[in-house]
């Protein structure tokens, strides 16, 4: 039996599409129909029920999915084993990185990280939405803050200052707000995600805490474009200092409100289970872990 054919089985349970799996595999349609017959063929079961409309899996294949999915899992660990004994980092790495850091910061890092371990194979998904591990078929995603489920593994990579900043250009045209309050003024560079609007920016120091409800007609869930907006002179941006680390010091972006203090953000490595902990996983943990130590340190 094809564990092609298997790992198909379940992509097609997965979006309910012969279609759609196809497209995401880079595949035909016909290739993936013929790949499910030879697969029901060789176990003589009906997997699916399909309609012109519809495809629905069958109780049979219901069961067998189950046990596919135990039985790939086995494979892979059985891999991982062999690997580690001979000292190996190697497999396909399935990661999720958000926007920003994907693009500008993390991506040399994993050049890094295949040519130490040349048998190691990255698959990068780039978005900012925390990824479902499960459709979105990633084995580990790097995010701010820490998950809201309690079950996922999660590993602390860094912790660092929240920094507000905008370009020269916005601060000569429409002044620099030294207090907190001036800055419900100005043009505040918004981020969204999954419909909720980080709007509230917080500020201490030894006068006390400020929270403020800033506005924006600038609003993106993309957090490149936010701080490429700050960049372009269209507003100020609040944003995790390693993001904006390189634009402060080459002088794109300067840093404002400096004589307060933000709350802290964390970079975390996060797992669905203890099964996607894998010595892939855990050397990239050292890699990110290690860089962006460099990196904060050098501020």
């Amino acid at each position: 039996m094809n564990t092609s054919d298997l790992h198909l089985f379940i992509r097609i349970v997965e979006t309910g599409s012969i279609t759609e799996s196809a497209k995401q595999l880079s595949i035909t349609p016909p290739a993936v129909s013929s790949a499910l017959r030879r697969l029901e063929k060789q176990l003589d079961v009906q997997l699916f029920i399909r309609t012109t409309r519809q495809l629905r899996i069958t109780p049979e294949g219901e069961q067998f999915l189950f046990h596919c999915r135990e039985a790939l899992e086995s494979l892979a660990q059985g891999q991982i084993a062999a690997h580690q004994i001979q000292g190996k980092i190697s497999g396909n790495l399935r990661l999720s990185i958000s926007s920003d850091l994907g693009r500008n910061i993390v991506l040399p890092w994993m050049m890094e990280l295949t040519k130490q371990h040349p048998t190691l194979s990255i698959d990068l998904n780039i978005g900012d939405s925390l990824s479902d591990f499960f459709l979105d078929n990633v084995d580990i995603a790097l995010r701010y803050g820490k998950p809201e489920d309690s079950t996922m593994v999660s590993f602390l990579i860094a912790t660092m200052d929240r920094i507000t900043c905008a370009s020269a250009d916005y601060l000569s045209k429409w002044g620099e707000p030294l207090h907190p309050e001036e800055l419900r003024t100005h043009n505040c560079l918004l981020h969204k995600k999954k419909g909720y609007l980080f709007n509230q920016w917080e500020y201490s120091n030894q006068s006390g805490n400020h929270k403020i409800k800033v506005d924006s007609n600038n609003i993106s869930n993309d957090t490149d474009i936010v701080r490429r907006w700050a960049i372009f002179g269209q507003g100020i941006a609040y944003r995790a200092e390693i993001d904006v680390l390189a634009d402060l010091r080459s002088g794109k972006l300067v840093q404002i409100l400096s004589d307060y203090q933000s709350p802290p953000v964390e970079l975390h490595l996060i797992c669905p289970s203890r099964k996607q902990v894998t010595p892939a996983v855990l050397a990239l943990r050292e890699l990110l872990r290690g860089n962006c130590s460099k990196m904060l340190a050098a501020i």
